[in-house]
């Protein structure tokens, strides 16, 4: 039982929804537009995004393990300390990593052969996969480019939007694109904020991501305040690619939120770990909107 505790931790399966929420917009999304929803084919969309996202946490709990174990304590970032605490073999995480990728690919195959969901369905699967798995792992480690936060910033925004449509529907739709832009920038906030506690710990293992480039929550604070405002902006653009106004008053209540939470980073943020949680309920929110909006329309 304490095993099972272990590798459920390890997984961090709370943080799947702010991968399956942008997907299931996707799919609702696709409803609404072309009338089409195959549960079957959402089950197993869901599934291979569950599995790709679970790759995922595995080889970061895998490879960040020297900068976890400087990392202060932190429930949104700095890992789950399992591996830390020589709970699970070291090297198991990678294999778990690979599994879970073999069964998502898996399930791309019999999504696009089985029961024809598109040519387009394997690629951003394996799309997926690359920005996911290697966003940790060497020699490729997107985390450590200066790339990493971009990468999750559209695998998580237009990535997931985009596969819940195109699953569905077979193709996509403009609004598909705008509508992933302020997710993908609200989660890309979410990573930024996330680094500003391991900060000390990664600048001294050598794990140069977007704000060590910036040199330190100085900098990333500017840009945190920066890709909000590009947010609010976004939000309001779908207004004029063919969401109704009537959303921004569904969004209202993120925004203030967003905008609280900017205005804190901005000033030097205090109680870190309280605001990397109130910032994914910035993420989420985002989504959820659409998703009202989509249902009461």
């Amino acid at each position: 039982m304490i095993y099972l505790i272990d590798w459920l931790a390890l997984s961090r399966l709370p943080f799947m929804s702010v991968g399956l929420l942008p997907f299931i917009l996707g799919t609702a999304l696709a409803y609404k537009l072309v009338r089409v929803f195959d549960p079957i084919v959402f089950l197993l969309g869901c599934a291979g995004a569950f599995l790709i996202m679970l790759s995922t946490y595995f080889a970061g709990e895998y490879s960040d393990q020297r900068e976890d174990a400087l990392s202060p304590p932190n429930k949104f970032s700095g890992g789950s300390r399992v591996m830390q605490q020589g709970r699970i073999p070291e090297a198991a995480p990678l294999f778990a990593a690979l599994a879970a990728l073999l069964l998502a690919l898996l399930i791309g195959f019999c999504l696009q052969f089985g029961l024809k969901t598109g040519p387009l369905t394997l690629l951003l699967g394996i799309i997926g996969m690359i920005g996911g798995f290697f966003y940790s792992v060497r020699p490729v480690r997107w985390v450590s480019s200066g790339l990493g936060e971009l990468w999750i910033a559209f695998c998580y925004g237009w990535l997931a939007v985009a596969t819940g449509y195109y699953l569905q529907a077979g193709s996509f739709q403009p609004l598909v694109h705008w509508l992933s832009i302020p997710i993908g920038l609200t989660i890309f906030n979410v990573i930024l904020l996330n680094e500003f506690s391991d900060y000390d710990a990664d600048r001294q293992t050598g794990k140069k991501n977007i704000l060590v480039r910036l040199g330190g929550p100085a900098g990333g604070a500017k840009l945190y305040g920066l890709v909000s405002l590009l947010s609010w902006f976004a939000v309001v653009a779908t207004t004029l690619a063919g969401i109704k106004p009537l959303f921004l008053l569904i969004y209202l209540p993120v925004f203030v939120l967003s905008a609280i939470l900017t205005l804190l980073v901005l000033k030097g943020p205090k109680k870190l770990e309280q605001l990397c949680g109130l910032n994914i309920l910035v993420n989420l929110g985002t989504s959820l909107s659409y998703l009202i909006y989509l249902y009461v329309q």
